[in-house]
């Protein structure tokens, strides 16, 4: 199973009064895709994970914003609860069977989880989160980009797929697009970092994913290719 990534975010004055209006204005920060200038789905998880949902909306209508999400959660209020919405962002993605490019909406779960919520989970996994999606939207196939900042470096498997991946990206021009496009799609996540610390009194923020020993420092080499 592909890895994912994750933005997490924490702020100074966090609280149970604080919350849901500070997870508005995550809401707002967030860049939704041009296509779906809306949010699609609101869970309200209370305890952990295990439990069933307190509440659900489907709200794919395209007439919540971040205003009616706040204004729909604000009514499960608990420090032992967590908030998911889900929505989409535009990211460029690398098809390897067509080896074309398309850039378009992706799945982004946005969430706020109260301090007291499936045992202080809020501490490592950040008082608001999101889950980016796949991590080699960022970093590229299999370390293929900044190898040496790769954990998981591209192999030479015989694997037909992997055989014509290769092939493309021996031509240095596709290689450089490779590189260009998914710099981009990091410009894009640095951008909305950015607009968070703007929203928030952000105390700190993390890139963080699931192959990766140090996810930041990876896009760091990926911005730093020319």
């Amino acid at each position: 199973m592909a890895n994912r990534a994750y933005l997490r975010v924490w702020t100074r004055d966090f609280s149970e009064t604080t919350m849901i209006a500070e997870f508005a204005r995550f809401l707002t920060s967030a860049p939704l895709a041009e296509s779906r200038q809306y949010f699609n789905e609101l869970i309200v998880q209370a305890i952990d994970p295990s439990e069933t949902p307190a509440a659900e909306w489907d709200v794919h209508d395209g007439t919540y914003g971040a205003a009616e999400i706040a204004a729909l959660a604000v009514q499960h209020l608990n420090s032992d609860t967590a908030y998911i919405v889900h929505a989409k962002w535009d990211l460029w993605t690398f098809d390897v069977d067509t080896v074309k490019w398309k850039r378009g909406p992706q799945p982004l779960i946005l969430a706020c989880h109260g301090l007291d919520y499936d045992n202080g989970v809020a501490a490592t996994e950040g008082h608001f989160s999101a889950d980016l999606g796949f991590e080699h939207l960022f970093t590229g196939h299999a370390g293929i980009l900044a190898p040496g900042a790769a954990s998981n470096p591209f192999d030479s498997s015989d694997h037909p797929i992997e055989k014509t991946f290769r092939s493309w990206m021996s031509v240095e021009n596709n290689r450089k697009e490779y590189a260009a496009k998914t710099r981009e799609n990091i410009q894009h996540l640095m951008n909305w970092v950015e607009a968070v610390s703007q929203a928030l009194p952000v105390e700190r923020s993390e890139l963080w994913s699931e192959g990766e020993e140090n996810f930041e420092a990876r896009l760091d080499a990926i911005l730093a290719l020319r």
